[in-house]
């Protein structure tokens, strides 16, 4: 036995036998969106491209194509990948709707000059996709001059903060460029092993998510106008529901084809609201996990990022709380409808049943009064037959005394009472179940 093993012949069980399926892919997940190691000074340049499913596949392959001969690729089912393409670092990363592409160069010089990836520029005509953010990221040792700074930032807009426990300087305004970017200045002030990777990486992870959940206030603000109109026409609906002499099936029609267009609302903006509030608390973790500092007399990355977030958010909020509100309103205004139309269809029930138990009292009487009737009809027609029998018999030569005539009136109409009510009496008797006689 082996104590070091806990086996007899030293070799230890093959685990890969025995684990999930899932193992391998989640442990890879531990170790992926991560930027290729970047060293002060460097300069970087990314491209975030909105994709769907159907782009994200094709720039797999048009990765491969792009991609030396003699470079890896990725596999289908990648999420990341990341390799030297010439002297830059490259790394492709897919998120559910976009695909982030960074290219870094080692070196420095004019901190937003884009002749070291002047190699790449034919790549983007072949990416899929279409481009929402594109950004140039420059990492210095020195601290830029403040003619630097004016030369590449629009003043007005500039915002400067200390990162990372004041380790770094980031310089930003947040403009898009004449040449299409965006720009980023960092000052290393101490940055130590792979800690510029790790902030370069999260100012990046924050300008994008920032972008996307921005996606969101468009289609907010666009659907606004559609959802007062509704909330109007729902008003409208509602006086009409209190009216007494409202036509319930016009008012139904209505209220159905309100409740379709909000469906359709719903189901256009649901996911892009829910999207942005998860993007928008990635940005808050990432502010948080950056530890900005305000640098006097300057914005901050911070400052800039909630002005411009929160209240996009909060409008994006609102409007799905409309949305909630309205579709809630209608299910209240179908309640009240259908219990006015329940209510008017259990008045005309009870009209109806009334009027049936006045017939059928109607009836029951004029039932009793033809028993009668047919009582002294029956009486009378036997009565008759026996005149005729009582004179054929004389004819005879026999004489019957009258009182059999007096006896005969009352006893006909009791025999013929007692009958019908026999008769009676058998109509109401149960059916016969299989197997019984008449006396069971």
């Amino acid at each position: 036995m082996n104590a070091s093993t806990g086996t007899s012949d030293g070799a230890f069980p093959d685990l890969t036998q025995r684990s999930h399926p899932l193992r391998a892919s989640l442990s890879r997940e531990m170790h992926i969106r991560k930027m290729p190691r970047m060293d002060t000074p460097a300069r970087a340049v990314q491209f975030m491209m909105i994709v769907d499913e159907r782009q994200a596949r094709d720039s797999i392959a048009a990765l491969r194509d792009l991609l030396p001969t003699d470079a890896p690729s990725p596999d289908g089912d990648d999420r990341f990948f990341a390799c030297r393409v010439g002297a830059l670092g490259f790394s492709w990363e897919r998120h559910s709707e976009f695909i982030t592409y960074s290219f870094i160069a080692d070196g420095y010089g004019d901190p937003f000059d884009l002749s070291p990836f002047a190699s790449i520029f034919h790549w983007i005509d072949h990416l899929p996709g279409r481009i929402i953010r594109s950004t140039q990221i420059a990492l210095t040792q020195q601290e830029p001059t403040k003619a630097t700074v004016a030369a590449y930032f629009m003043p007005d807009d500039l915002t400067i903060s200390d990162v990372a426990q004041g380790r770094a300087r980031v310089w930003a305004d947040f403009r898009l460029h004449d040449n299409g970017f965006g720009r980023l200045l960092v000052h290393d002030r101490g940055l130590e092993g792979a800690e510029a990777s790790l902030l370069v990486q999260r100012l990046q992870e924050l300008g994008n998510y920032r972008k996307i959940a921005l996606l969101g206030l468009p289609e907010a603000q666009q659907a606004t106008s559609i959802l007062a109109r509704l909330e109007q026409q729902l008003t409208d609906v509602t006086s009409r529901v209190a009216e007494p002499q409202a036509d319930a099936d016009a008012v139904l029609e209505t209220l159905s084809s309100l409740s379709a267009e909000l469906a359709q609302i719903v189901a256009r903006t649901r996911y892009r609201m829910s999207a942005t509030h998860a993007y928008a608390e990635l940005c808050f973790d990432r502010i948080r996990r950056l530890e900005v500092a305000q640098v006097r007399g300057y914005r901050s990355l911070d400052d800039f990022t909630e002005r411009r977030l929160l209240p996009a958010m909060r409008t994006c909020d609102a409007f799905g709380r409309r949305l909630e509100d309205l579709s809630q309103r209608i299910a209240w205004t179908s309640a009240m409808l259908r219990t006015r139309v329940d209510t008017a269809l259990a008045r005309r029930n009870r009209d109806l049943l009334a009027s049936m138990d006045r017939r059928t009292g109607l009836q029951l009487r004029l039932q009793h009064t033809v028993e009668g009737l047919s009582v002294v009809a029956i009486s009378y027609y036997a009565l008759g037959l026996w005149h005729h029998i009582k004179e054929a018999i004389e004819h005879q030569g026999a004489h019957l005394p009258g009182w059999i005539d007096l006896a005969l009136i009352p006893a006909i109409i009791a025999a013929v009472f007692l009958g019908l009510r026999q008769i009676k009496k058998v109509k109401r008797l149960p059916p016969l179940r299989n197997g019984e006689t008449p006396d069971h």
